[in-house]
């Protein structure tokens, strides 16, 4: 299974991948399981969170991270400071 993988992106990459059209999520501070049944592409517009895996990898991201979850990942999001973020699924 592969990582969690963490970039910076410039402000033009981001329109490159068009992710003004992606979805907003929002959740308060919080903590949960979550399994991947895709993989998810993600960029942190705000807030706060760590992810821990299930084999002990902790991961750590904010805003203006752009976050990719493996098919097949699970773990636990500990949200830290109310995020919002834009998704896209596989």
């Amino acid at each position: 299974m592969g990582r969690i993988k963490i970039e910076k992106f410039d402000k033009n990459r981001l329109k490159e991948l068009g992710l003004d059209a992606w979805p907003i999520w929002e959740k308060e501070i919080s903590r949960f399981p979550w399994s991947y049944d895709e993989k998810e592409v993600c960029y942190i517009l705000e807030g706060k969170a760590k992810v821990k895996t299930e084999d002990g990898e902790v991961v750590e991201f904010g805003p203006g991270d752009k976050v990719s979850f493996p098919k097949g990942l699970s773990c636990t999001w500990d949200i830290t400071s109310p995020i919002k973020k834009h998704y896209k699924f596989g």
